[in-house]
């Protein structure tokens, strides 16, 4: 990719602070989903991006589901503070950093307590008391310190930023994914988490057997197998018509005339085997 700085864009003539920010949020997807990631975009947009997402989560279900939406924080509380100070919001900063450090500090049990919202308030641990308070500060804190107006003011402010419409903002995108220089590997990779799981544990048995998968046909629901009625997927192959079972730690493939087992994949150990 090119070194030169990355521009913010935005789409045109966006009516309030909300449509600015909420512009950014959409350039900004359409970008992840045409593969860039996070080192291709402009930084800034980044910033701006999930200091969105932080309010977005915390207006809705305080901290605590900014907690859940977040598995690994570790990056993403490094951008929302940077977005934070770079935007002025020093006041949402120094409660973002107390509510960060406060929940980082709590024991499991009270974490779990804090995100499972218990209800009886005289059995609320001490440290869900202290994080819902810190979750009524922040809604209190939004009425003086309006962080999508310092957030919208602060991309306008931004030097090169574009403002493109529909076909210029696809173009755009486009010039920047032709100069990704492992694109073939991340449509790859992209088309592999987004296949359903039975069709990739169908390729892999066929891959085991030596067979070039053609076509899954459909499932059946009442196949009858080792005396049972389960799901098998009936698919083709260059060799015949072959069906796939899945059971507690492995996957079969199966002739469903002769009942052979063709190929076998085991789901525990991650060991492959061609019966």
């Amino acid at each position: 990719m090119t070194t030169n700085r990355l521009p913010v864009v935005l789409t045109p003539e966006p009516a309030s602070d909300e449509d600015v920010v909420g512009s950014n949020v959409s350039v900004v997807n359409a970008m992840y989903q045409a593969l860039l990631t996070a080192e291709e975009m402009a930084p800034e947009a980044l910033h701006s991006y999930f200091v969105d997402f932080y309010l977005a989560q915390s207006l809705d279900g305080g901290f605590a589901q900014y907690v859940f939406m977040t598995p690994d924080r570790v990056e993403l509380d490094g951008y929302i503070r940077e977005g934070l100070a770079a935007m002025g919001a020093s006041g949402h900063l120094e409660l973002f950093n107390r509510a960060t450090a406060f929940f980082d500090s709590l024991s499991d049990a009270d974490k779990d307590a804090y995100l499972e919202g218990e209800a009886i308030a005289d059995e609320r641990p001490d440290g869900v008391t202290a994080m819902e308070a810190l979750d009524n500060e922040f809604e209190e804190l939004l009425e003086t310190e309006d962080v999508t107006g310092l957030n919208a003011a602060w991309l306008r402010s931004q030097d090169g930023l574009l403002v493109l419409d529909g076909a210029e903002l696809a173009a755009h995108i486009a010039a920047r994914v032709a100069e990704i220089p492992d694109l073939a590997e991340r449509q790859a990779e992209a088309d592999s988490a987004n296949t359903p799981e039975f069709e990739a544990i169908i390729g892999e048995l066929c891959a085991l057997a030596g067979h070039d998968l053609e076509k899954i046909t459909m499932g059946d629901p009442n196949f009858e197998h080792n005396g049972k009625n389960v799901l098998a997927w009936h698919f083709t192959t260059d060799k015949g018509s072959f069906i796939m079972i899945e059971e507690e730690s492995e996957a079969l493939m199966i002739n469903p005339e002769t009942k052979d087992v063709i190929a076998l994949l085991e789901f525990d150990e991650d060991e492959f085997a061609i019966a």
